[in-house]
């Protein structure tokens, strides 16, 4: 695999424009997206919350894509629905989480490339909203804004300025102004 990732980086320095293609994830990727979580992350969390997301009956497999370089993996993003309990009603929105890109990949827009596809594809679902924790600078140039603009917040502590919220519908968190329940599957992280 060492030798594998030596010549994929080699290619990509030679090749800056790289034909990136994004794709829907198949049984044959899941080795390939472990090792991309694992390196990208320096552990296997993430890889391993992938593994259980997959198993539940909520899991859409449409929206866990893949970024190939020459067939090989170099990125992945899962976007996963989750439940903004209200007063009132629940609302379902999707959370993006993980995504993840090897380091000689990253800065090089496959990042930009695995969100972009995946909001299109969320869209083309009838999904009306996505949320995610993350930073503060990276977010927002695709549209997210910070929830609490929403009135949501996490059912867990995190800054204000790191839990970002966006409507792919017009008003689709307009009555959903509470707390957003993360399932089980997420409980080491948060």
């Amino acid at each position: 695999m060492q030798q594998t990732q030596n010549i994929i980086l080699s290619l990509a320095l030679v090749n800056p424009k790289m034909e990136i293609v994004v794709k829907t994830e198949t049984e044959a990727d899941y080795e390939q997206i472990t090792r991309v979580h694992t390196a990208a992350f320096n552990g296997d969390s993430e890889a391993r919350l992938v593994e259980k997301l997959r198993k539940t009956p909520m899991y859409i497999p449409e929206l866990s894509l893949v970024a190939e370089y020459r067939e090989e993996i170099v990125g992945h993003i899962l976007f996963y629905p989750m439940i903004i309990k209200t007063k009132a009603k629940k609302c379902i929105t999707l959370s993006l989480a993980p995504i993840s890109v090897i380091t000689h990949f990253q800065n090089r827009k496959v990042g930009s490339r695995l969100i972009e596809e995946g909001l299109r594809r969320a869209r083309k679902l009838g999904y009306g909203s996505v949320i995610v924790v993350g930073h503060s600078k990276y977010y927002p140039r695709f549209g997210f804004e910070k929830a609490s603009k929403y009135g949501i917040s996490a059912s867990f502590n995190v800054p204000d300025n790191a839990f970002f919220a966006m409507e792919l519908k017009k008003d689709a968190l307009k009555d959903c102004k509470w707390k957003v329940e993360y399932p089980k599957e997420f409980s080491e992280f948060v």
